[in-house]
């Protein structure tokens, strides 16, 4: 785990590691020079359980963070979480599981559900499952390996090279491409990891950099696979599109989930107040019964 100021959701996070059903891990966490009270509430927390193994120091940017902690782990496999996400309780034993009785795969993650800010669930997004459907994406520059709930094979992340320490944004790209160039790809169907979508995160602020830097992890990756790429990537900005949270609260309402539906259509309208299905969204989610309801 990568720290930088991640305050108010870092007790939810780092409890959901610490309480994993497999128990058997060292938990690396580096502080990279928080500004608020981060390293305080992680101090606490190492002072509580041994398996945590803390550092707190300057920053020096989040692929240096990433490449300190693969370099400094002795595990078999390494699991990132992002400071701001929850982990479910089984994520590791199944991860674990999967890894082991599957010697040919490098690295596997899961489908997520989204929450808000507040913790609230948004909705789910299910991911490919097959590794040549996997890998045709990410050459085209679309990540399906959400970086929160993937684990992969120590060794295989080192001989790769680790984290592209030139990149900026879009890492986990770059080491999946290399680490698809070694073995497979895959993610499991259920959902293990709750992906955090708030103003501040990574994905919400940094999306031009986040493209061009995926490019570049995508161009490297052709020219390593002597292949004529196609980059078709299209922007993520979950929190200022009207288009996602409309898709989420016409799933949320479908599946019963009354207000699911409404905040999802109030974001929808704040976005974009002149769209008319935003509105036909919020209403049915106020005054029509839901499908499991009628």
């Amino acid at each position: 785990m990568a720290v930088y100021n991640s305050a108010p959701y870092l007790q939810e996070s780092v409890e959901s590691i610490l309480g994993q059903t497999f128990s058997d891990f060292e938990f690396l966490i580096i502080d990279d020079g928080s500004t608020d009270n981060s390293f305080e509430i992680l101090q606490k927390y190492a002072a509580q359980d041994s398996r945590i193994r803390l550092t707190g120091r300057e920053n020096r940017g989040i692929s240096k963070t990433r490449n300190e902690m693969l370099f400094q782990a002795q595990g078999e496999f390494i699991a990132v979480i992002d400071a701001d996400d929850i982990s479910l309780n089984h994520r590791f034993a199944r991860q674990v599981e999967f890894l082991r009785q599957n010697p040919e795969y490098v690295c596997v993650g899961s489908s997520v559900d989204w929450i808000d800010d507040r913790g609230r669930f948004v909705g789910h997004c299910s991911m490919p499952e097959d590794n040549d459907e996997l890998q045709r994406l990410m050459l085209g520059g679309v990540s399906l390996l959400h970086h929160s709930s993937s684990m992969f094979r120590r060794i295989a992340a080192l001989g790769v090279g680790g984290y592209d320490e030139s990149l900026q944004t879009s890492l986990d790209l770059d080491l999946w491409l290399k680490l698809g160039e070694v073995g497979k790809l895959a993610n499991l169907k259920e959902t293990l990891i709750l992906y955090r979508l708030h103003q501040n995160s990574v994905t919400n602020a940094r999306q031009v950099q986040q493209s061009q830097d995926a490019l570049t992890a995508c161009q490297n990756a052709w020219k390593r696979r002597d292949v004529q790429g196609e980059f078709f990537r299209q922007p993520a900005n979950h929190m200022h599109r009207s288009d996602f949270w409309l898709r989420c609260g016409w799933e949320g309402f479908m599946s019963g989930k009354r207000e699911v539906a409404r905040r999802c259509g109030l974001r929808a309208i704040a976005i974009n107040p002149l769209y008319l299905e935003n509105w036909r969204l919020l209403a049915c989610a106020l005054l029509k019964p839901t499908p499991q309801t009628d």
